[in-house]
Parts: structure tokens; sequence; C-alpha cells
């Protein structure tokens, strides 16, 4: 016999202000607001607390629903020119166009109560798209993304230069900032949440071009761009902001990619150069899909394959920095 769900509220004011706090068997949700935020928010609180009050009731223990998401990353190719090498505006056009099918992409997140499955969705790629740097930044794209919110459990199927690794981590939250701000996607009233949040690895959706901050730093630069290297040009920031839009119509603590952690399924997502957006929601499809943990690849865990990619990099800029230096002898 399975443990019923148990759902309770509490809503108290105090002269500091009011706290709603929300229990259930995975997690406790805790939303304050201090005097002066309750002036303008009050209303916007009590329509949450309702919200999230008629929606677990609607919420059995066996749904299944399906989210589907468009993510884009915005990257500005001029910065990138390959040291001092200008590039025409026919190349830079180029570069775009190949670029745009791994910028740009189409996921499906299917989820229950407990778990969820992040994964691409299939599509046919045009002939010769990703060419060039985005074939080479494919080897950071990840693959299906499994989250356990219950046990805590982060699994990741993840290819990197034609091995296959599976990353196995503890499931990690954001410290959320809850907002009082509010709007619409679709059909969903969505609640506006901010974080900061480390880079781990690689991030190629956060890179940049790697501005000087003295005049000592501008001389290094130079140099750096004399030897041809292109990742000399690029700077990865430690911590992005991060804005996500929760809807409190579905209570469940999910969303895309490893965002998660919110009283309510993440619709939107803007962090740094990237926004992911939910197009549509299916609640309790027909032909339900088998949430399967990835199983194949080499284990490891974040900070091991963290290790890996920076240790390979590191060979590849070796290895350029060889030949280009046999080309001036």
């Amino acid at each position: 016999m399975g443990v019923e769900e148990v759902n309770l509220f509490n809503l108290s004011l105090t002269k500091r202000g009011l706290t709603f706090c929300y229990f259930t068997s995975l997690n406790v949700v805790t939303l304050s607001l201090n005097r002066k935020q309750m002036k303008s928010s009050l209303l916007k609180t009590l329509a949450f607390a309702i919200a999230i009050l008629a929606s677990s009731f609607s919420f059995g223990q066996a749904f299944q629903g399906k989210a589907y998401y468009q993510t884009k990353t915005t990257i500005d190719m001029s910065q990138f020119g390959g040291g001092n090498r200008q590039v025409s505006p026919e190349q830079m056009k180029r570069w775009q166009e190949r670029m745009k099918s791994f910028l740009e992409k189409e996921y499906i997140l299917t989820f229950n109560k407990e778990e969820s499955i992040y994964k691409e969705e299939e599509r046919l790629e045009a002939q010769g798209s990703g060419g060039g740097w985005g074939g080479f930044a494919s080897s950071f794209t990840g693959g299906p993304k499994y989250k356990n919110v219950k046990d805590k459990e982060l699994i990741q199927d993840q290819e990197f230069f034609g091995k296959q690794f599976l990353i196995k981590d503890e499931l990690k939250n954001l410290e959320w900032k809850m907002g009082s701000e509010t709007k619409q996607i679709g059909n969903y009233t969505v609640f506006k949440a901010t974080a900061t949040k480390p880079v781990t690895g690689l991030d190629w959706r956060s890179m940049r071009r790697r501005q000087p901050e003295a005049t000592k730093k501008e001389k290094d630069s130079t140099k750096a761009d004399k030897s041809g290297d292109p990742m000399d040009e690029v700077e990865i920031p430690k911590t992005i902001e991060v804005v996500a839009w929760y809807t409190p119509q579905i209570p469940i603590n999910q969303g895309p990619d490893d965002y998660w952690g919110l009283p309510g399924l993440i619709l939107e997502v803007n962090a740094d150069r990237t926004t992911i957006l939910c197009t549509k929601i299916i609640m309790n499809p027909k032909e339900k899909d088998n949430i399967k943990k990835p199983e194949k690849g080499e284990v490891v865990t974040q900070e091991e394959y963290t290790e890996i990619t920076t240790k390979k990099m590191q060979e590849m800029r070796d290895n350029w920095r060889g030949r280009r230096g046999g080309r001036r002898n």
C-alpha cells in the first residue's frame, strides 16, 4: 500500500511581515514578505497560496506531464576573430547560419512528482549545419538529464570528443529569492524568482571575449593574440545571474535543464545569454513514457568530469600552439 501524499499550508502574520509555508512529502516551501512588500503584494500572495492549495488536489500520485521548451543562446560572433584576423561580413553570415542549429534547440521535459528526464527533441539537421566551431562545441552539449527531487539525484548522459560519460552527482539547488512580480505565459500565471548560479566546467553558453582590466593585462592579451590560440581570447565568468518564472498551477518541484527547487513548474529561465521558454504543456498524456535513468558511459562525478574536460582542452591548446610555432620557424 502506497504512502498517501500530504499537503499542508500555514499563513502567519507577524510584526515583520507575512510568512506563507507550504508542506509536502517532498519539500517545504517558504515565502516571506516584509511590511513594505505586503502593501503591493498581499493579494498576489493570497492568490499564490490559493493556487497552490487548489492545484495540489488535482495531481494524483501516478500523474505525468510533458513540457516542451525552446532554448536560444545569443553569442556575438564578431567578438571572436581569431586574434587580429579580420572576418568579412560574408564569413560572419556563414558562421551564424552554421551555428544556428547549435544555438537554438528544442527540448522535452517529461516529469512526475519525483522524477524528470530532459531530452533534446530529435530533428533532421540541415546539410552542413553546425560545422566548424559548432561541431567542436557540440562536444559540450549535454545528453538526456535525469533528476530525482526526492532522492536528490542527478544523472547526465554526456559525450565528449567521441567518449561517453555518465555524470552522477547530488542534485544541488540554487538559493532562490522569491519575488512578487507576475506575468502570463500562455494560460499560466507565473511568479518571478532570482538566483546567482556558479558556472561549472567549460560552459560555452557563457563564453565571452576576454576584456583587459589594466595596462598589464592589455599587454598580456596582445601577446596571447599573437599565439593564434582562439581560447586566449575567451573567458568564462565564475557566476551568472538567473531569472526564473514558475507556476504554482502545476505544483511540481521541477524545471528545464538543471533548474528546479521552486514551488511550481519552471516555465521560463533567463540565464546570462541563454533563454529557455516553455511553449506547450501536456498533462497526463494517454501514452505515458517510462522515465528511465541514463545508464551508458563511464561513471564520473561532475568534479571529475570537469577535470577531464579541462585537461583535454589544455592538451588541444598546447598542440595548437605547437603547430603555430612550427609554421613560424
